[in-house]
């Protein structure tokens, strides 16, 4: 499995403003300095996350955007599934029920269930209140 630039940065997104949450919204210009993205890249991703109520946005002066909720209440999972769309490292986990018709015989789908068990477990146990104090597990 491999994790997209949109990803990764959203889940830096989401650290920046945990980190600079003084109550008011920080301009995207501000964030797309610090974390040396551009600022047409982070628009779109952070779009996702407003469309989404993981941020809330002010358009105009002293607009920008902020967390919708606490650090703490974001998992880095939670973030990963919106703008990736789904843990499963192969196709035939997509969906539910599982759509291919080899499921019942396949002796690599218990493996794959795992992978991806595993995957969401560890992401989905880490905060971004826990990566901006570095608590990881």
């Amino acid at each position: 499995m491999k994790i997209s630039t949109r990803g990764r940065y959203a889940v830096r997104v989401m650290i920046d403003l945990a980190q600079h949450d003084t109550g008011s919204y920080v301009p995207l210009m501000d964030i797309a300095k610090r974390q040396e993205i551009s600022e047409k890249y982070l628009e779109a991703i952070v779009s996702i996350l407003s469309k989404n109520n993981f941020l809330l946005s002010l358009r105009g002066k002293g607009g920008g955007y902020k967390l919708a909720r606490p650090a703490a209440s974001y998992t880095v999972a939670s973030i990963l599934k919106l703008v990736e769309g789904s843990f499963a490292p192969v196709a035939c986990l997509e969906k539910t029920p599982n759509p291919c018709k080899r499921a019942p015989k396949c002796l690599t789908l218990k493996m794959w269930k795992g992978f991806q068990k595993m995957t969401e477990d560890y992401f989905g146990g880490i905060t971004v209140e826990d990566l901006v104090k570095q608590k990881l597990t």
